[in-house]
């Protein structure tokens, strides 16, 4: 990982630091709010958070793709990919701080 990568286990550690809970019982809420979310786009194939994005889930279907290394042509399997759509207000904050 590069060093700007915020990793979950930092991400416990500034709550715990703000917080002053129990560690251990903030990595169980840090766990279950990535739970809620990695449900909530399984099943609804969204999940939008107001401020700051929108994580979507779609079908892409098979198609015919081209392998670099030998020019030979190959077919992509289907698969499910995931997209985060920043929200227009968090754009906007992030543009401001260059």
């Amino acid at each position: 990982m590069g060093k700007n990568t915020l990793t979950k286990a930092e991400i416990v550690e500034k709550i715990y630091e703000r917080s002053g809970q129990n560690r251990a019982d903030i990595k169980e809420y840090v766990e279950e709010l990535l739970r809620i979310m990695k449900d909530a786009i399984k099943k609804d194939r969204a999940l939008l958070i107001s401020g700051f994005g929108k994580f979507e889930s779609y079908f892409k279907k098979a198609r015919k793709g081209r392998n670099p290394q030998t020019d030979e042509t190959i077919t992509l399997p289907p698969r499910n990919v995931c997209v985060f759509r920043i929200s227009r207000k968090f754009r906007m904050e992030i543009n401001e701080q260059q």
